[in-house]
This record gives structure tokens, C-alpha cells and sequence, in this order.
């Protein structure tokens, strides 16, 4: 179980997980040495799952996002399994959700444009079996976008 501590440290590391040790102590009023050993606990317990750095997709010629609903003809759980496995090595596809609902699944697919959106689905998205329907959504405008979690 984390403390108010954990929490306060973790509300920090969201933020800028580059600052220091230090910067951190200083921010909580802990010294180094628990800040760090507390950290390390977070991370051994499965709290911090890892460093990343966010990246403009735009800056790197990622200029279309792309929502895309698929519903599978069959829903047997190896049918399940087998496009989940299917879906992992498509770098183009961020994310990728089982839903309850309407669709089975839903994924986050960033590309240059719509013409390597088409290639996608076409060479790639359309070699998976068991796929019964693609509907796809196209972000017009970025309005907010946040791995960030509130501990309130």
C-alpha cells in the first residue's frame, strides 16, 4: 500500500521524471536517501512501470490520427487471442482496446497521411483474419491529450 508520500512523489515523477533525486526531495521535503529508496519501491511493486519521453508526432511526420473501431466475426477467446497477438507488431497502431459494446476493439493508429492510412488498412490491417468490419475516425483537432493521473 503507498502513503501520501508515494502519492506526492508519484504526482511529481508524472510531471518531470528527469528532476533529480534531490530536485524531488527538496519538492517534498524528504531527504535524497528515503526519496530514492521510496522510488525504488514504487518501481519493484509495479507503481512506476518506466521512463518515457513524449514526442511531437508532428515533428516526426506523423500528421494523421486515426480512431478505428473493428468488430471480429467470431468471438471465441483463441479468435480473441490470435488478433491481439496479430495487432502487436503494427508500429503504426499506438494503442489498442478491448471494448465492451458496439466494437470489439479500438485502436489509436498514427501515420504521415491518408494515403499511408489506406496502405495500412489495405497491406496490413486486412491481413488479419477473423476481422468482420473497420470503421475508421479521423482526428480533426487534438483538443487535450494526458497520461497523467490525478490522485485526488
Amino acid at each position: 500500500m503507498i502513503d501520501q508520500v508515494d502519492i506526492k512523489i508519484l504526482a511529481e515523477l508524472q510531471t518531470d521524471s528527469k528532476q533529480t533525486i534531490k530536485e524531488l526531495a527538496k519538492k517534498i521535503s524528504l531527504t535524497p536517501t528515503p526519496v530514492y529508496e521510496r522510488i525504488k519501491k514504487l518501481e519493484d511493486s509495479g507503481y512506476i512501470n518506466g521512463y518515457k519521453a513524449q514526442i511531437d508526432r508532428f515533428r516526426i511526420g506523423l500528421n494523421l490520427m486515426v480512431f478505428c473501431n473493428i468488430s471480429l466475426k467470431e468471438h471465441h477467446a483463441k479468435y480473441l487471442a490470435q488478433f491481439e497477438k496479430n495487432i502487436q507488431p503494427l508500429d503504426e497502431v499506438l494503442a489498442c482496446y478491448h471494448l465492451g459494446g458496439m466494437y470489439d476493439y479500438l485502436l489509436k493508429i498514427c501515420v504521415s497521411d491518408i494515403n499511408s492510412y489506406q496502405q495500412f488498412v489495405a497491406n496490413k490491417l486486412a491481413n488479419i483474419a477473423n476481422i468482420a468490419n473497420v470503421q475508421s475516425s479521423f482526428v480533426m483537432k487534438e483538443i487535450k491529450s494526458s497520461e497523467l493521473y490525478s490522485f485526488k
